[in-house]
């Protein structure tokens, strides 16, 4: 079983402004996500113990913030992998969506902009290193991991777990404020209560 989530909003999100592998912290309600996603996770896994459960996170900040919540809600130590960690926007990192939208709108009318960044990773590449770590893990049932990951790195986690096309990978949504459970070949979202904006 392995359970994702992706990281509380971030400022970066906030201003629509593309991150990759650059830092950027959680806002007040990125925060409060965190900790409902947190929360949930203790809901689904602390009645049955969480002995044998791991915590890998990406190492980015944002990502290790989130871990943080679910690390002191569950009192599990956080492991960083960076096979898990955002796709790297090359060019494109730090700078607006809005901004980049207008000089190439013939991938902006579609997905295909998350994965074709000026000097970044590919959908290959990101696939590649999601399908090394999800081959590293046991088998199930003797699979329980907890992921902590990012938006596109964690579309194509389950893409790689469901066996996806790439169109279908890059429609999936990207909540940060719900929980997917990867287990038997299906994929079950969990959404956390409803968090307030203030």
């Amino acid at each position: 079983m392995i359970y994702l989530l992706r990281h509380g909003e971030t400022e970066w999100n906030l201003e629509r402004r593309m991150q990759g592998r650059r830092e950027s912290k959680l806002t007040p309600l990125g925060l409060r996500q965190a900790a409902a996603m947190a929360a949930l996770l203790h809901d689904l896994v602390a009645p049955e113990g969480v002995d044998g459960w791991r915590l890998v996170s990406s190492p980015l900040g944002r990502a290790r913030q989130t871990a943080a919540a679910v690390a002191a809600r569950l009192g599990l130590e956080p492991e960083l992998d960076e096979r898990v960690s955002e796709i790297a926007f090359g060019e494109w990192e730090g700078r607006l969506r809005d901004e980049v939208a207008p000089q190439h709108p013939e991938l902006f009318a579609s997905r295909e902009w998350l994965v074709s960044p000026p000097g970044g990773e590919t959908f290959e590449d990101v696939h590649a290193r999601i399908a090394d770590f999800l081959a590293e893990l046991p088998p199930e049932p003797d699979r329980r991991v907890i992921v902590v990951s990012h938006g596109m790195a964690g579309r194509v986690l389950r893409g790689v777990y469901a066996g996806l096309s790439p169109r279908q990978t890059l429609e999936q949504e990207v909540p940060q404020d719900a929980v997917y459970r990867l287990m038997g070949g299906q994929i079950d979202r969990f959404d956390c209560e409803p968090i307030e904006e203030g």
